[in-house]
């Protein structure tokens, strides 16, 4: 009988705070076999990334504990062993993409250096040949223009373009075993058939196993030989993927089939006026080259977006990532430069400085894309979701406060007895869903989703949808609603706006554009869906 390349035997992991020990994963056992897929599918808190994570024992010993259990890859016992054994495993053996790629990326070094640095250490490449390398991998995994991306920094990438060079960094070792965490949630369609079909090749290619994390079922059907189902820290069903998907056994599992993005957005009063209203919105990045940095020319993130948007309406922005949904965000913040109007209830942002913005930041609030980057690990829950309310209610009293906080936290999901805890102790859709909640807490009348779901199982997804829609209809709430997602999309926008490298390539009605796109590139996306 063969040995499967990694084996998983009754592990259990648990976390040590002071005096408590609280069971993340319990008595689970899991196999992936050389050539073979499997998908470990849950809830946000489910355990798929502490096992992920286990594997290669990245997590920290204190306050991390292995009460039971056994790891082997190739039949070598991986969670005993000692570091000097794993460091000849980690990456050249055993590959991993992360959940977060901007917490993985140095923010300190451009795209060619930590490339490069993954070929040196680990395949011993020389600069030239390495450059050749990185180029390849780069265009397999579908960055555009990959020598002339090679110089930037991290933050230069939009999300799913660093999700992109984490991919890239990780295949270029050319493991035996590729645990990948929730590689394409930040992807928008057209890209992540491609990364998917990529790790087809490579599998079939390499012979290389796959442990593959996602809560997105539709990929799980397209990529996977077996599925593992997990719920609490326990796995409640083990099947090959065409019997789990096709008859699950587990009330779990079919519920978790079922929780596909469904129904319309709530009716909008077209009477309502317009709360929001763009003209010819534009922003230019200068490219710079010489010893003075003398700008040659411009790239347009965005360019001549106009809409307007009512109260009580949503308004979608689909398209690729580095299309320019999340420059249009960023833009009608005024966190970023631009050049066109944006009018809000009346009054010309435009033309407001820093100081004069202040008091309309209550009412338009955002919900960016990496809520790990956006959340302060120094502060805990109840920090962070109060943090708005300290700023923009002085008044309220601490107790005030932190009733808010247990309504927001109740109504995203959360648990209000976590809000002492870190971001750290949370999992990243966990992580969104407290982003979600320190928005919605102060009552805005705009809200920015940038990606909101894009990190949350189904299950929990379907949940946001719904209370968005609820609380639209009774706060008549406006989102600019920023997804790759066009069934959550659908599901949630009166308008949409299709863009392609900072262009409008369609515009309208969602439900018209939906049922007849115009538009080549719309009716690829939805091809894709």
């Amino acid at each position: 009988m063969t040995t499967p390349l990694l084996s998983i035997k009754n592990l259990s992991v648990a976390f040590r705070s002071g005096d408590t020990i609280r069971q993340v994963v319990d008595d689970l056992s899991l196999e992936v076999n050389a050539g073979e897929t499997l998908a470990l599918v849950g809830e946000s808190g489910s355990g798929k990334s502490v096992t992920a994570l286990s594997v290669l024992r990245l997590l920290p010993a204190p306050p991390v504990l292995y009460p039971a259990g056994e790891i082997f890859f190739k039949g070598q016992e991986l969670l005993h062993a000692p570091e000097r054994l794993l460091r000849t495993v980690r990456g050249n053996k055993i590959a991993m993409i992360f959940q977060e790629p901007m917490v993985s990326l140095n923010p300190l070094h451009n795209i060619e250096k930590q490339l490069y640095e993954v070929l040196s250490l680990h395949r011993g490449m020389r600069r030239e040949a390495a450059r050749a390398e990185m180029l390849t991998c780069l265009d397999r995994v579908g960055i555009r223009n990959a020598a002339n991306r090679l110089s930037d920094f991290p933050h230069q990438l939009s999300g799913g373009e660093r999700q992109r060079v984490m991919i890239a960094m990780a295949l270029l070792t050319r493991p035996e075993l590729l645990i990948a965490d929730e590689p394409t949630t930040a992807l928008d369609v057209t890209v992540q058939a491609q990364i998917l079909q990529l790790l087809k090749e490579l599998k079939q290619e390499l012979n290389m196993g796959l442990l593959f994390i996602t809560h997105n079922l539709s990929i799980v059907k397209k990529l996977a030989d077996n599925v593992a189902v997990m719920r609490y820290g326990k796995c409640v069903e083990q099947n090959s993927a065409v019997k789990l998907l096709s008859a699950p056994q587990h009330t779990y599992t079919q519920q978790l089939l079922a929780a596909e993005p469904s129904g319309s957005p709530r009716p909008v009063d077209e009477s309502n006026p317009p709360l929001l209203k763009v003209h010819d919105l534009q922003v230019a990045f200068p490219i710079r080259r010489g010893l003075l940095k003398k700008t040659i020319g411009y790239n347009y993130g965005i360019k001549d977006l106009s809409f307007s948007l009512r109260a009580g309406e949503s308004i979608g922005l689909v398209g690729e990532s580095g299309s320019g949904k999340s420059t249009t965000g960023l833009a009608l913040l005024r966190l970023i430069h631009s050049s066109g109007e944006i009018w809000f209830d009346g009054v010309a942002l435009h033309e407001l400085n820093r100081k004069k913005l202040l008091p309309l930041r209550r009412r338009i609030q955002v919900v960016f894309q990496d809520p790990n980057s956006s959340l302060n690990p120094r502060l805990d829950v109840l920090q962070i979701i109060e943090e708005g309310l300290r700023v923009h209610q002085p008044a309220l009293s601490a107790a005030e406060r932190e009733q808010k906080v247990i309504v927001a936290m109740q109504e995203v999901g959360l648990d209000p007895e976590t809000m002492h805890r870190y971001p750290a102790e949370f999992s990243g859709g966990q992580r969104q869903r407290i982003a979600i909640a320190r928005a919605l807490i102060l009552q805005p009348e705009l809200m920015i989703l940038d990606e909101p779901t894009s990190s949350l199982d189904r299950s929990v997804q379907a949940q946001i949808l719904a209370l968005l829609k609820s609380l639209q209809e009774k706060h008549q709430l406006a989102y600019i609603f920023i997804s790759h997602d066009l069934r959550v999309v659908k599901s949630l926008c009166h308008q949409v706006v299709v863009l392609r490298q900072g262009e409008v390539v369609e515009q309208g009605a969602c439900q018209q554009i939906f049922a007849a796109p115009q538009a080549e590139y719309t009716r690829q996306l939805l091809a894709l869906a």
